[in-house]
This record gives C-alpha cells, sequence and structure tokens, in this order.
C-alpha cells in the first residue's frame, strides 16, 4: 500500500485521478504504475514488464525507479513492507 506521495500532481491522480498536473502523456502509464504500487509489498512485485524496475544510487540510496517516457521515472521506497516516499522525476 501506498504510505506517502511526494509529486503534488501524482497525489492528486491518486486520490482524485485528475491529470491536472502530470503531463497528460503519461496519464495513463502513471496510473498503471500507482496500481502497481499500491497493492506492493516488496520490490518483485513490481518488476513487470515495460517498467524497467532499477534500484537507485547515491542520494536515492534504498530507492527503486520505474520508466514512464523517455527520462521520466516514478521512484520510491519500500520500508516494513509499504511503499512510501513516491515521487515523479526527470533525474536524468
Amino acid at each position: 500500500m501506498i504510505q506517502k506521495i511526494r509529486h503534488k500532481g501524482l497525489k492528486k491522480l491518486y486520490k482524485d485521478d485528475s491529470a491536472a498536473k502530470i503531463n497528460p502523456d503519461h496519464a495513463n502509464k502513471l496510473r498503471r504504475i500507482l496500481g502497481v504500487l499500491d497493492q506492493a509489498s516488496y520490490p518483485a512485485e513490481v518488476d513487470l514488464p515495460g517498467f524497467r524496475l532499477h534500484p537507485l544510487k547515491g542520494e536515492y540510496k534504498d530507492f527503486y525507479a520505474v520508466q514512464v517516457s523517455g527520462n521520466w521515472r516514478v521512484i520510491f521506497r519500500f520500508v516494513e513492507g509499504h511503499v512510501t516516499d513516491v515521487d515523479y522525476v526527470d533525474y536524468h
């Protein structure tokens, strides 16, 4: 279950199904990602075709990322079986 979403637009998409503050071209993929994250308890459950799950390093150590489109990623971490600190970033 998702505990915390950092990005305001992503939070609005998750809570209200409103894509007003995100790239509209990413909305459907973001909905799929959020649905998977909401059900996941550990990283392997997010390792689906097209998501390109990978662990991050440096300042994002302990975070994972999945690809949305181009350089855009959803990053998150697991704490006690829950997803937290979900963010929508262009980190490249």
